[in-house]
């Protein structure tokens, strides 16, 4: 058996192009963030309309939630994934414990990034452009990642457990992906309607 072929060339693929995409996104923040704190005034092009207004998000409480700006947190941990990725596009291997660490963060990812979209709904009352696009890709790689590791895929490529926590999200992963984008958007539409409702 290959060292590739211990690990699905789609799940690397979804490291690399997610990652890189979720870096963009948290890079463009950074600066926008970082012109912000030389220009009160500075009007960060992602603040779109009355609804799409990072400036908001990024200079409440919640966008800096440790201390310092978040997106600094995304450049770190996509750089990570993209590099995991390109790794296994190479032909690397990973220990369990790595995967399972992998599993970690990206669990840690997802719970920061459900927290924050709760926050941007009904704390904050603003949407972040950038921010969502973090949402979008840091949602497959928890998912996926999940499903791979848990179903024990990391060590054999062909495991298909049918019960258990690994059998749950190898079979389900497609439905819980969609529950959680169909959830947010429905609750944006709702939360924002009196808005979205002036453009119909």
């Amino acid at each position: 058996m290959t060292p590739t072929s211990r690990t699905p060339r789609a799940l690397a693929w979804l490291y690399v192009v997610g990652g890189l995409i979720g870096l963009v996104a948290a890079a463009a923040l950074l600066i926008e963030r970082i012109e912000l704190l030389k220009d009160p005034d500075y009007i960060p092009t992602c603040s779109l309309n009355p609804v799409m207004a990072c400036g908001s998000v990024m200079t409440s409480w919640q966008g800096e939630l440790f201390g310092f700006p978040n997106p600094i947190l995304g450049v770190a941990a996509f750089a990570v994934v993209v590099t995991i990725g390109a790794g296994l596009l190479a032909g690397a291997r990973f220990a369990r414990w790595f995967w399972f660490s992998l599993l970690a963060g990206t669990v840690l990812g997802f719970l920061f990034v459900t927290w924050l979209a709760h926050q941007s709904l009904y704390a904050i009352n603003y949407l972040c452009p950038y921010c969502m696009v973090v949402w979008a890709v840091t949602v497959p790689i928890f998912v996926f990642t999940a499903a791979h590791v848990l179903a024990g895929r990391d060590q054999d490529p062909d495991a298909s457990p049918e019960t258990g926590i690994g059998g749950f999200f190898l079979t389900f992963r497609w439905v819980i992906l969609l529950f959680w984008f169909g959830l947010v958007i429905a609750l944006i539409i709702v939360r924002f309607w009196s808005y979205w409702s002036t453009l119909l």
